[in-house]
């Protein structure tokens, strides 16, 4: 398999323009002919934390099946980086998971890529597409429970963090799940700290519809 790390740093800079885009298309193409054939699109690094978690649960190996997260930095991009995997491009196959409020940008880069006309949710469903509801935080949150995710917390050593949070003037008239869902975005890095630590404490039955959806 190739090196996802050095084909998603490739990715990036051909996807960002610029002198260098070039020598990384190049990279870019080398390293997904050695074996890749699905890349799934995230908007940051706790999603693709999330799937790899939830993907590792189930004991399997996205490398091994030629599967790459990649982490767009945003979803303004989203239609870059699927011309870049299109028939004109790597030509692979293309999946991808965005929040609620991302999903114009979503469905407006597929349809400007060639995957069809007036598509909704549904339909960007049926080609690969999932949606969460307001994010994968909040997915979580619900799927978990407030105790569940405080349990989380207190596994992390953060629980006494939060306590303190919850007091904040701007907090305490918030229902739990939105001071968690607050909490978790407060400090750089948290969310992608907690996007594994969250899906590893999922009951099995209990994941959220997109990320079940995405790795079926």
């Amino acid at each position: 398999m190739p090196d996802l790390d050095r084909f998603r740093a490739a990715v990036g800079t051909w996807a960002a323009g610029g002198p260098d885009a070039p020598a990384a298309a190049v990279v870019a193409r080398e390293l997904a002919g050695g074996g890749l054939t699905t890349v799934v699109l995230v908007e940051g690094v706790s999603d693709r934390r999330a799937v790899e978690a939830l993907a590792a649960r189930r004991n399997r190996d996205l490398a091994g099946e030629g599967m790459c997260v990649l982490p767009m930095g945003g979803a303004m991009s989203v239609g870059r980086f699927l011309r870049l995997f299109g028939v004109q491009g790597l030509d692979l196959t293309v999946r991808g998971l965005c929040d609620e409020a991302e999903e114009g940008w979503f469905r407006r880069g597929l349809e400007q890529a060639g995957f069809g006309a007036g598509l909704n949710r549904s339909t960007m469903e049926a080609l690969g597409f999932h949606v969460c509801v307001a994010d994968l935080e909040d997915e979580l949150i619900r799927a978990l429970g407030t105790a569940g995710v405080e349990r989380v917390l207190a596994s992390e050593q953060d629980l006494a963090r939060f306590r303190v949070f919850q007091n904040q003037p701007a907090q305490r008239e918030r229902p739990v799940d939105r001071q968690l869902r607050r909490f978790l975005g407060t400090i750089k890095g948290r969310k992608i700290r907690y996007a594994g630590a969250l899906v590893r404490a999922l009951d099995p039955a209990r994941v959220p519809r997109p990320l079940e959806k995405l790795l079926a």
